[in-house]
Parts: structure tokens; C-alpha cells; sequence
């Protein structure tokens, strides 16, 4: 079994691979093509953490087989200079079953996560949006901006943080690591005005996106906020857009951001028009004018961890890197 840390899975899962990788992923669930249960919360009264469980197998030529993600999220760790999420993904051999790899899960969420927004940016968003606005400044906050360089030309971006240090801290990096100018904004709504593509990445439990703040022809990717309790989005910007899932079954039982304009009667199930794999594979047309808001509301599945541990396996195993465990 293959071993493979962090910066190794930085190495061989650029982020153009990753999106390549995350479209066939959501082609394929959408396709009917992946076993999966819906994942596994267990919250312990007696602790302030929790265990999410993600099992799956995939069916396809390549990048298939059987995996699944485990991962530990401790509210405590960003104080401890610590990832919120730590865990594994593992991915076992397609013939014998053996485990083939196990590899951080931390490094790989923060890929495949914002890979997937890249791929519905592409399939949803203005072909010219370019004026990003980010909501958080954590892992995601950082890979989404560099997701949406992938499949975008920014022409401004924009930040917003509950923690102003956090924010400016983003800002350097970004310079830094990136080549990327970002503004730092006091508010949300200030973040937001005039963009046309926005990233909210935030663990928010009450809403940050008010309807009004979403200029027409917006694309919204709402990654954070991936528990039912949790929410970033207000009912009534849920209920203005056009609202597109990664999953029906997951975004109906996991979703707040879409529980509660349901809770409100704002909107009924059939407000999700399209899994983004339909929208993939040309079964839905995705975004239909230039003034309308899509949303693209992602709370991660275990299909886009497995697919991406193989692919990271692969590339690892080409380049003789990660370290090689004997079971014998």
C-alpha cells in the first residue's frame, strides 16, 4: 500500500488534473455509474467533534473501484494551527481488493472541492465572468481562488472574512503565491456588489447572502455551509435562483441552505433543476439568459474522494513518489 502525505498530494493533483478528473466524477454519478450511501455523520454528545464516513465504489475503465473517505472535524484546530478537517482518503486495488493507497484527506478535500466549483463555473457561469468575490479565507477560500483562474480570467477579486486578520492574511498570500490582487472588504454585501461570480466558503450557521446583494447574471458557488444546520445563503437568494446540485438525494437531506426556503415554502424539491453531471452530459441546458442567478450548491461526495485517490495513487506511483507500507 502506498502512502501518500500532503504535499505529495499537492504535487501529482494539480489543479488542472483535478478538474478534469471532478467533470468525469460528477459524468459518472449522474450517469448511475457510483454506489454510495449517503455519508455518515456521527456527533458524540460527549465530545465537540465529529466522524463523517464516506464509502463508495465506481464503475468505469479508469480511475474505478472501491474507496471511501473518514475524516474527524474539530472545531478546536484552527486555534491549534491545525486543518478544521483531518482524515483519509483510501482507495483499494479494482482486481484483488487490497488496499492499493491511503493518503491525506485534508490535502485531497481541498483539491477536489474547489476543482468541482471550477467544473460548474465552467458549465454555469458568464463566459466573460471574471469579478470575484470570495466569502472566508481558510482552505477552501484558497483553493477556490485558485480554482477560478482555471477556468476564468479574473479581472477583480475580492474577500471577505468574520476575522479581519484572517482576511489580510489571505490577501498576502494570494500576492504572494498566486500573482493575485485581492481587496479586503469590511462586509459581505460590499464584497459581493457588482460581482459576477462569487465562491462562499464559510462555515456559517446563519446566512451571509442576502438576495438583493447578487447582481443579475451571478454565478454562486456555495461550498461551505455543508450541514443541514448550517447555511449561507438567505431562503429568498435560494429561491431566486436557479438552483443546481451535485446530488438530489444529498442536497435534499443534507442541505440548510436549500431546507429552508423548502421549511418556508418558498420553494418546493423541483427548485433543483439539475444535478451539475446532467447539466454535464447535456441533459439540462444549465444556465438559460445573461441576467439569470445559478447557484451550484455543493456539499461534496464520495465519489469525487474515490476518483481523485486513484488518480493520485496513479500519479504518485508514476513518479515514484509517496512511501510504500509492506502488509506482509
Amino acid at each position: 500500500m502506498l502512502l501518500i502525505d500532503r504535499a505529495t498530494v499537492r504535487r501529482v493533483y494539480p489543479m488542472e488534473r483535478a478538474t478534469e478528473v471532478m467533470a468525469e466524477a460528477m459524468r459518472r454519478y449522474s450517469s448511475g455509474l457510483v454506489d454510495q450511501p449517503l455519508r455518515t455523520i456521527l456527533r458524540p454528545e460527549r465530545d465537540s467533534g465529529l466522524l463523517g464516513t464516506m464509502p463508495g465504489f465506481v464503475a468505469g475503465e479508469e480511475l474505478a473501484g472501491y474507496g471511501l473517505k473518514a475524516m474527524v472535524l474539530k472545531p478546536e484546530n484552527p486555534a491549534r494551527g491545525l486543518d478544521l478537517h483531518i482524515g483519509v482518503v483510501m482507495v483499494f486495488d479494482p482486481e484483488t481488493g487490497a488496499p492499493l493507497a491511503l493518503m491525506d484527506a485534508g490535502a485531497v478535500t481541498a483539491v477536489r472541492t474547489a476543482a468541482v466549483s471550477a467544473v460548474a463555473t465552467d458549465a454555469l457561469a458568464l463566459p466573460d465572468a471574471g469579478d470575484l468575490a470570495i466569502l472566508g479565507s481558510g482552505v477552501q477560500a484558497r483553493s477556490h481562488l485558485e480554482a477560478m483562474a482555471v477556468v476564468r480570467e479574473l479581472r477583480r477579486v475580492r474577500v471577505w472574512s468574520r476575522t479581519p486578520d484572517n482576511a489580510e492574511g489571505y490577501r498576502q498570500w494570494a500576492a504572494k503565491e498566486l500573482g493575485i490582487e485581492v481587496e479586503v472588504m469590511s462586509r459581505p454585501a460590499a464584497a459581493l456588489a457588482g460581482a459576477d461570480l462569487v465562491c462562499t466558503t464559510t462555515a456559517a450557521r446563519e446566512p451571509l447572502v442576502e438576495a438583493d446583494a447578487l447582481s443579475p447574471g451571478t454565478h454562486v458557488n456555495a461550498a461551505g455551509a455543508s450541514f443541514v444546520d448550517h447555511r449561507e445563503l438567505s431562503a429568498e437568494a435560494v429561491a431566486r435562483a436557479s438552483f443546481f446540485v451535485d446530488s438530489r438525494q444529498s442536497a435534499l437531506a443534507e442541505s440548510g441552505d436549500l431546507k429552508a426556503p423548502l421549511d418556508a415554502g418558498l420553494v418546493g424539491p423541483d427548485h433543483i433543476l439539475a444535478e451539475l453531471g446532467e447539466v454535464l452530459l447535456g441533459r439540462h441546458p444549465g444556465r438559460r439568459d445573461e441576467r439569470e442567478i445559478t447557484v451550484y450548491k455543493s456539499l461534496g461526495l464520495g465519489v469525487q474522494d474515490i476518483m481523485s485517490g486513484f488518480a493520485i495513487a496513479e500519479a504518485a506511483a508514476a513518479q515514484g513518489l509517496g512511501h510504500t507500507w509492506d502488509q506482509d
